[in-house]
């Protein structure tokens, strides 16, 4: 026991002078990120994409945002990669990097962090697999997403990803991919056909043509019944045994295993059977094989533009919060001859190996990621427009473990990663579980734009996150911002750097300075009077350490903290 005591005292007095160094000032950072290899540079495809949208912008006579700061540009990345604000570690060690290329190397050092690809596998899971648990026992979530994590650790290709997901074979533990086969098991035993097949349109091809299981596309003219059938056909040999998920040639009766479906009306002896075949470009789907191998090497097929716009236009939706094209999953259908900004991203997307990495830093480093999102428009139609050029940062809300991880982040001075004490790993997990369950989470439609609720508002503003969070003890940020900053000015600088990931403004950091000095000299009036002989009628004068708790729950529940921006 006593052991376990000394060590705790070590880990706090070591936090303790890693505080000093970031609430104060650092001396010697830590090395910046190194440059990025001549090879993996990227300027002539942003270079593209922003002629692109300046070409659309000049057509289109909209005014353009003046560019952000890099501090918010920081924000922006580390919310869409990490889902937290940075921490004042970070931002410290950012400001202090003033060597060249600054953005593409941070993009580059966080896209090798744990926190970006257990992030990211969390989102791709979501488009995959959806939220709910699935089937008992043989679905294992968790294990998929890990997996996704690992892919994304390796920086693997996408193309094989979508492979093995679609083509998985195997136990849904020793094979984590085959997760995406058997989310779909059904309670009679079965596969769920059209539920695969409606998943890997709108996952891999950005199309959403559930409702052709019944009847023609009734929206897009372009997608029939038949497709649907005959892309379902290609799951009709899955199974899910005993030995994991496997394909089946024959049945019991040494029939081969084909697609029946049964039309409204018709008895199930009258059921017609439905070849596999797709909707568009036969040509790319190779003779050998087995029917998932095939449909998987036809989707990620090298001429498909389909599967590059869909990937790029759902990491674009990532990062910025809401997707090139919304929905999603409804992306127009390419033009013949023409290129637009999903085709730019998905050629370099292709030439890099189908590496997601690649569309990360296109997008990062694009002139519409970085402009600020403070539109210089005098009138709201000509802000909308705007917003719908891209040539303004749009304004997002932020999902609920954006919410919950920026919180839990902002009340610590270090990063919370991977690298963090275990005290601070127990209390992060538990509080996003808890804060998700009374939150709310947004579910399979995670882009889809969402009005805020009273009850999030309320949660944020009363709930025990909150204040817990703001309290001035010994290891939160509070605390140890009033401990190490060297002057009031300081404290409040940094409070809103630990918050906002900005400096206050003149009118702000007036307010706060005047308050904490007002609280210093009542404090010091207070000792010199003996505290029976003060007026009982005089309110006692929030201290210190009162009033920056106050101020870290108003930047808390301030609008600016909840969305993107």
């Amino acid at each position: 026991m006593r052991a376990i005591s000394v060590l705790f005292a070590i880990s706090v007095a070591f936090l303790v002078i890693k505080t000093v160094q970031v609430a104060g000032r650092i001396d010697r950072p830590p090395a910046p990120p190194a440059a990025v290899a001549v090879d993996q540079q990227l300027d002539s495809s942003v270079a593209a994409l922003n002629a692109e949208f300046q070409r659309q912008w000049k057509l289109s006579g909209v005014k353009i945002a003046e560019r952000a700061d890099d501090l918010s540009i920081l924000r922006r990345l580390s919310l869409s990669l990490f889902g937290t604000v940075p921490s004042l570690e970070d931002i410290r060690r950012f400001e202090a990097d003033q060597q060249p290329h600054r953005i593409d190397r941070w993009v580059t050092g966080m896209l090798q962090d744990p926190r970006y690809s257990d992030y990211f596998a969390e989102r791709l899971a979501r488009s995959l697999v959806g939220v709910e648990g699935g089937p008992f026992i043989i679905f294992r979530r968790d294990r998929l997403t890990a997996w996704l994590a690992e892919q994304l650790r390796e920086d693997a290709s996408w193309s094989e990803m979508t492979k093995q997901l679609i083509a998985a074979e195997g136990l849904w533990t020793d094979s984590p991919s085959s997760n995406f086969i058997t989310v779909a098991r059904q309670d009679d035993e079965t596969i769920n056909v059209n539920k695969l097949a409606g998943r890997s349109v709108r996952t891999f091809l950005g199309q959403r043509i559930d409702c052709a299981q019944c009847h023609d596309h009734p929206f897009d003219p372009q997608w029939k019944q038949h497709h649907f059938e005959g892309l379902a056909a290609f799951f009709c040999q899955t199974a899910v045994t005993v030995g994991g998920v496997t394909d089946r040639r024959t049945g019991e009766d040494d029939k081969a295993v084909v697609y029946k479906v049964v039309d409204p009306g018709a008895e199930e002896d009258e059921a017609r059977i439905v070849p596999e075949a797709v909707p568009f470009h036969s040509e790319w789907l190779p003779s050998d094989g087995g029917l998932r191998h095939r449909l998987a090497d036809w989707i990620t097929h090298q001429e498909n533009r389909r599967f590059e716009r869909a990937i790029a236009n759902r990491v674009w939706g990532y990062m910025f919060g809401k997707p090139l094209h919304d929905p999603v999953d409804d992306l127009p259908h390419p033009s013949d001859g023409e290129q637009d900004a999903l085709d730019l991203m998905g050629q370099e997307f292709r030439r890099r190996g189908d590496r997601l990495s690649v569309l990360i830093r296109i997008i990062a480093l694009s002139e519409p990621f970085q402009l600020s999102s403070e539109s210089v428009a005098s009138q709201e139609s000509e802000y909308l427009a705007q917003v719908d050029a891209w040539s303004v940062f749009p304004l997002v809300r932020l999902r609920p473990e954006q919410v919950i991880g920026s919180l839990f982040q902002a009340g610590h001075v270090r990063t919370i990663d991977q690298n963090s004490n275990l005290v601070a790993r127990l209390q992060k997990f538990g509080n996003v579980n808890d804060f998700m369950n009374e939150y709310g989470d947004m579910g399979d439609d995670e882009l889809l734009q969402q009005v805020g609720t009273i009850p999030q508002a309320l949660l944020r503003m009363n709930g025990r996150f909150s204040s817990e969070l703001s309290k001035a003890e010994l290891l939160t940020a509070a605390g140890q911002i009033i401990a190490f900053s060297p002057d009031d000015e300081s404290i409040v600088e940094n409070s809103y750097l630990a918050c906002l990931a900005r400096r206050p403004s003149d009118e702000e950091r007036t307010c706060f300075l005047d308050l904490l000095q007002a609280a210093s000299k009542a404090n010091t009036a207070t000792e010199k009077l003996d505290a029976a002989a003060a007026d009982s009628r005089t309110s006692p004068k929030p201290t210190r350490e009162q009033i920056v708790q106050d101020l870290f729950w108003i930047l808390f529940n301030s609008p600016e903290f909840s969305w993107n921006h």
